[in-house]
């Protein structure tokens, strides 16, 4: 039995393909259906710990987002359009409507959920809720970015560097980054909160060559294309149509006494609700039980309602 049937035993696997890519997906359970996407650098394994519970309420549908995990990404181009999250909603957007489902609620984490609030602006019709895990928008992001936020986020500049800089660099040591990286963004600085079958996903993502250079390029994408996108969506007054619901990692993202990370979010938002959750970064694999007990509560009243 292969890792990924073991972290989502009864779960189907379909590959499906969209308008330039072709992504793998996981799908079980029944009831309204529910898209859960995945951040870096990881794939859709992060939902292993709460999709039982999910899988009971809604129709799970775990994609690997473009060029991570199983899923296939386009070639690069040099105005990295083709790995922003624009294009990688567009995938969501596509597969759901392939598996009969033209609304649907949509939870994401970490470079997933930039896929995921940019699906909701640019398709407001088909998210029938939003949940945003540990993130801010990516314009805010890069605003605030001062030195200790440089220093907190140091991959944002090193991985949108030009090719093939990053990727030869990660090349060297694909396990060490990977393990590096998801023990410093976790609360307990070690890889505990990540199942074992989990982690080799983690660490094959970074050890083939076309993904390493898909994730690049998703960070390459967030310095120019989606930065553009949102500065353009936030200076027009644009907002997220649909309630949204956002968690953050007591361990993770910076607060100050005056701008919490709700505060950032609002003025994105027509109907926006927060809490943290004790956790670092990883709030789906750290703390399950919160994380899943909020996102049900939210969601509740989107059951039958679709």
């Amino acid at each position: 039995m292969s890792a990924a049937n073991d972290l989502f035993p009864g779960f189907d696997s379909r590959r499906i393909a969209t308008s330039a890519a072709e992504i793998f997906v996981r799908i079980g359970g029944s009831g309204p259906p529910l898209a859960l996407l995945h951040g870096y650098p990881q794939t859709h394994a992060i939902w292993h710990k709460m999709a039982p519970e999910l899988a009971r309420r809604f129709t799970l549908i775990l994609p690997d987002l473009r060029g991570y995990g199983q899923s296939l990404g386009p070639p690069s181009d040099p105005e990295h359009t083709a790995y922003s999250k624009r294009a990688m909603a567009g995938d969501i957007v596509e597969v759901m409507r392939s598996l009969g489902h033209e609304r649907f609620a949509l939870g994401a984490h970490d470079r997933g959920a930039r896929v995921a609030y940019r699906l909701a602006l640019d398709h407001p019709d088909v998210v029938a809720r939003l949940v945003i895990l540990d993130v801010v928008p990516t314009v805010d992001a890069w605003q605030a970015m001062a030195a200790q936020e440089a220093l907190d986020t140091y991959h944002w500049p090193f991985l949108a560097q030009p090719a093939p800089l990053p990727e030869t660099l990660i090349a060297g040591a694909p396990e060490f980054y990977v393990d590096h990286t998801l023990a410093s963004w976790s609360a307990t600085n070690d890889l505990t909160p990540f199942a074992p079958a989990a982690l080799a996903q983690y660490r094959a993502l970074l050890a083939n060559p076309e993904s390493r250079h898909a994730a690049c390029e998703d960070y390459r994408a967030g310095a120019t294309c989606d930065w553009q996108y949102d500065k353009a969506d936030k200076e027009a007054g644009r907002k997220i149509a649909c309630p949204t619901l956002v968690l953050w990692g007591t361990d993770y993202l910076s607060q100050t006494p005056d701008q919490s990370t709700l505060d950032v979010w609002r003025p994105w938002c027509t109907d926006v609700r927060g809490s943290t959750i004790r956790s670092g970064h990883f709030l789906a694999e750290e703390n399950p039980v919160d994380t899943l007990d909020h996102m049900l509560h939210f969601l509740e009243q989107y059951q039958g309602a679709t």
